[in-house]
C-alpha cells in the first residue's frame, strides 16, 4: 500500500456540489459566493456541451475563478481533464496569477460523484495539495420521489453525500417530506438530511465538515439503526471522539474505468434486492446502506484478505464505506474508508482506559448482498 505525498502547506478544502437537474444547485452555490464575500472561491462547472475544454476557459467573474468543463459529465472520460484543471489552479495560485482559498465543483445533474471523488484518491499531485471536504447533494422535495425512482444517477448522488439538503419543501406537505426523508436515510444513513429554502443553510454545516477525513466522526443515524435494527438503537453509541492520524488513500486493486455508468438494476439472484422496511416498501431502490456492529476484535489478516476480495468483487457497486475498527491485539483504532475499488486505511487514537471497545462499519452501494457482508466480517473475528 501505497501513500500520497502531503504538502508542508495547509491543502485547499474542496466541496463538490451535486443534485438532479433542477434540484437547486446553483441557487446553493450563488448562496455560498454571496456569504463568502471578500474570501477567494475558485468554482469548476461542469455542463453540458460539444465544445471540448480550453485551457484558456479560466475567466474572472464575480471576484471568483470559474472554470467551465463544456464536454459532458464529470465521469471516467473526463477525470484526466479534472486533474488537469486542478493542477492548472494549483500552478497559477502557486505563481500568484491566482488567489482562492477553496474549489467548489458543481457537477451537471446527471453526473455521479464517484469518479470527481476518485480523482482526490489517486492522483498524488491532486492529493497532495487539494483535500476533498465533502459531497454535498441538493434533493427536490417536489419531485425528489419520481426522480429517484427513474434516475440512477440520482440514487448514486444521495449514496455519495456526507450531507443532503432537501429544496422546495414549501411545495410539499409535511408527510411527502418525512416520506422522502425516511427513503433518503434508507439509502445513506451516514449523511445528514437539512431542509433548506433558496439555498438558505448555515454554511458551517456543508464547507469545512471534513466528510471524507478519516479522522472524523463515523456518524449513523440512529433512526437508521432503529428501523434496520431495533435491537441496536439501544446500544447506538454516537463515536465522539476526533482520531490523531493521517489520510493516507491507499490503492486496494484497479480502478474500472467504466464502473460508474453500471445499470441500476441487477439480475444477480444472489444480490439482495429488499430492504426490509414496512414504509414506502414499493420504493425497491438498487442503492442502499446497512451496518456491522461488533463488540469483539478483528483478526488482522483475515479481515486485510475479506476486505481486498470484496472490494475486487463489488468495488463498482460500493459507492462510499467506511469504518472506525477494533483490531485484535492493537490498542489504537484501525480506520477505514473507500469509493468504489480505492480503500484508505489509517491508525486511530488509542483506546481509552475505560472505553468500551468495538467496531461500526457502515457500506452504501448499488444491490449489495448483505448477508455475504455480514456473514463475512463475522468470520473474520478473533476467536
Amino acid at each position: 500500500m501505497s501513500s500520497a505525498k502531503k504538502s508542508t502547506t495547509a491543502q485547499i478544502p474542496v466541496t463538490i456540489l451535486t443534485g438532479f437537474l433542477g434540484a437547486g444547485k446553483t441557487t446553493l452555490l450563488n448562496r455560498i459566493l454571496t456569504e463568502f464575500h471578500g474570501r477567494r472561491v475558485a468554482v469548476i462547472e461542469n455542463e453540458f456541451g460539444p465544445e471540448g475544454i480550453d485551457n484558456d476557459l479560466l475567466i474572472q467573474h464575480n471576484d471568483e475563478e470559474i472554470v467551465e468543463m463544456n464536454n459532458g459529465c464529470i465521469c471516467c472520460t473526463v477525470r484526466g481533464d479534472l486533474v488537469r484543471i486542478l493542477l492548472e489552479l494549483k500552478a497559477k495560485r502557486y505563481a500568484g496569477k491566482l488567489n482562492f482559498e477553496r474549489v467548489i465543483i458543481e457537477t451537471t445533474g446527471m453526473a455521479n460523484p464517484g469518479p470527481v471523488c476518485q480523482t482526490f484518491f489517486m492522483d498524488d499531485d491532486v492529493s497532495s495539495y487539494f483535500k476533498l471536504d465533502a459531497v454535498i447533494t441538493v434533493v427536490d422535495a417536489k419531485h425528489g420521489m419520481t426522480t429517484l425512482d427513474e434516475q440512477p444517477e440520482a440514487l448514486s448522488q444521495v449514496g455519495f453525500a456526507d450531507r443532503v439538503l432537501v429544496s422546495k419543501i414549501d411545495l410539499v406537505k409535511d408527510a411527502e417530506y418525512q416520506a422522502l426523508r425516511s427513503r433518503l436515510l434508507r439509502i445513506n444513513p451516514r449523511a445528514t438530511i437539512t431542509p433548506v429554502n433558496f439555498g438558505e443553510v448555515d454554511l458551517k454545516e456543508i464547507i469545512d465538515i471534513n466528510g471524507f477525513n478519516l479522522n472524523a466522526i463515523l456518524d449513523i443515524d440512529p433512526e437508521f439503526l432503529a428501523e434496520t435494527h431495533p435491537d441496536a438503537a439501544e446500544s447506538h453509541d454516537h463515536d465522539h471522539g476526533h482520531e490523531h492520524g493521517h489520510d493516507h488513500g491507499h490503492d486496494h486493486g484497479h480502478d474500472h474505468a467504466h464502473d460508474d455508468h453500471d445499470a441500476a438494476t441487477c439480475t444477480d439472484p444472489t444480490h439482495d434486492h429488499g430492504h426490509g422496511h414496512a414504509h414506502h416498501h414499493h420504493h425497491d431502490d438498487a442503492i442502499g446502506a446497512f451496518v456491522f456492529k461488533s463488540d469483539k476484535p478483528f483478526d488482522s489478516m483475515r479481515l486485510e484478505e475479506f476486505l481486498g476480495g470484496i472490494v475486487q468483487v463489488y468495488g463498482t457497486d460500493l459507492l462510499r464505506y467506511k469504518g472506525i475498527l477494533y483490531m485484535d491485539g492493537v490498542n489504537r483504532r484501525m480506520l477505514f474508508q473507500g469509493v468504489h475499488m480505492l480503500m484508505g486505511a489509517d491508525v486511530g487514537r488509542a483506546w481509552g482506559p475505560n472505553e468500551k471497545r468495538s467496531s461500526k462499519m457502515v457500506f452504501i452501494g448499488r444491490n449489495l448482498p448483505k448477508d455475504v457482508f455480514m456473514h463475512g466480517l463475522e468470520q473474520c473475528l478473533a476467536a
